[in-house]
């Protein structure tokens, strides 16, 4: 085996392995150590491999003179424009802030590198008191998509868009090929790393509250009236626009109307509001005198809304209403009660966190709530990083 040092394209048998890469189509990839060149001449082709910095062949310019022949130059340069194209074109993922080793927490540590990944390269990093190896990309580990893909997906899901259309946007736009199902994979992961994240926070509230309650289509769930359907209650407040809690119900009785307020109950951690605003379905009545009752003053009033024609309306609840059905409206119905649940979850998230309202001037109803995250730019990305930093302890 011969050892190559450098190139200066002085020497026929370079030139030659130049003009086999010129052609196209000439060299196939076996494995990452050996390549197949078809002769210049139309006649068979030969196997180069690689081991170590040492090139071998199976023509008789190599086999009987022991020198680099042109197919070995021309793998060689195949590879090396290849690495300057992937160098050009694939962004390195930046990682997450690395405060210390994965195994020791030690600070001492040096970068070792990038590691190649389908769609980027990733930092890898060595810590010098221990030995260890790692990568720190929080929240996006274990995943051949980027982030910037895997948070656009996410986006548009959000935003109403289908699935399919989803994953021809990112074939499209990002040259990544994904399924529907690895899209749902990814908002089903994240979502989850999110809501655990941001459940921890208690939202600064105002006095008046709005509930109601929307139909939603259902497919696998016991029929009522001839339809497949249950209910979402969702209660806003009036100040902060800041979703407060979101249940889904088959039925709109007494008790489904007290899930709702119990969970904004423990979402405010003992902020009462000065009214509740409901329609007038008659089972809001006895589960808010029994969730919100007092024996001293000043009470919870609870105002019933009778016609459009009064000062006080629901219209804002109507609005996140309308959001939720731009949503759902692509779907063509929710599987179970159990995924529509994680499905009005998951759109808290994305109403309170990440969305910027009109009404508060661009901001988020949590930063009007008082939750200040500091998410800037892509903020989906900056959510997850978090929450998965949380997660692990490390905030």
């Amino acid at each position: 085996m011969v050892t190559i040092l450098t190139v200066t394209l002085e020497k026929p048998r370079e030139l030659r392995g130049l003009e086999i890469v010129g052609k196209g189509d000439q060299i196939k990839r076996i494995n990452s150590e050996t390549y197949r060149v078809n002769s210049q001449n139309g006649n068979g082709s030969y196997l180069v491999v690689r081991s170590g910095k040492e090139w071998s062949c199976e023509c008789p310019d190599y086999r009987f003179r022991q020198v680099v022949c042109k197919h070995i130059y021309a793998v060689y340069f195949s590879l090396n424009m290849r690495q300057r194209v992937v160098s050009q074109v694939q962004p390195v993922i930046e990682s997450a802030s690395v405060e210390g080793c994965n195994n020791c927490g030690s600070p001492n540590m040096v970068k070792i590198g990038i590691r190649h990944n389908l769609y980027g390269d990733v930092q890898r990093y060595l810590c010098k008191d221990c030995g260890h190896k790692f990568i720190r990309n929080d929240g996006f580990e274990k995943v051949k998509a980027t982030p910037k893909a895997i948070t656009i997906a996410l986006d548009l899901y959000f935003k109403g868009v289908s699935q399919r259309k989803i994953v021809d946007h990112l074939k499209q736009f990002e040259n990544i090929k994904v399924t529907q199902p690895c899209v749902l994979k990814w908002i089903r992961r994240y979502v989850e790393l999110m809501k655990d994240y941001v459940d921890k926070f208690t939202p600064q509230l105002g006095g008046m509250w709005h509930s109601d309650e929307m139909m939603i289509n259902i497919r696998k769930t016991e029929q009522i009236d001839g339809e497949n359907y249950s209910w979402a209650w969702n209660l806003l407040d009036h100040e902060t626009r800041f979703l407060i809690a979101s249940e889904v119900t088959k039925h709109r009785n007494i008790e489904d109307a007290r899930k709702v307020l119990q969970e904004a109950k423990q979402v405010a951690n003992g902020q009462n509001p000065d009214f509740i605003i409901t329609d007038k379905l008659p089972a809001y009545k006895q589960a808010v005198t029994t969730e919100f009752y007092t024996m001293k003053k000043p009470r919870t009033q609870h105002v019933k809304l009778k016609n459009i024609r009064e000062g006080t309306n629901n219209n804002i609840v109507e609005r996140l209403h309308g959001t939720i059905r731009e949503r759902t409206k692509v779907m063509r119905g929710l599987d179970n009660d159990k995924t529509a649940q994680k499905m009005m979850d998951a759109n808290k998230v994305y109403y309170n966190f990440l969305r910027p309202h009109s009404a508060l001037n661009g901001r988020t109803p949590a930063e009007k709530a008082g939750i200040d995250l500091q998410l800037e730019g892509n903020k989906w990305e900056g959510l997850i990083r978090k929450a998965k930093s949380s997660k692990e302890g490390k905030v």
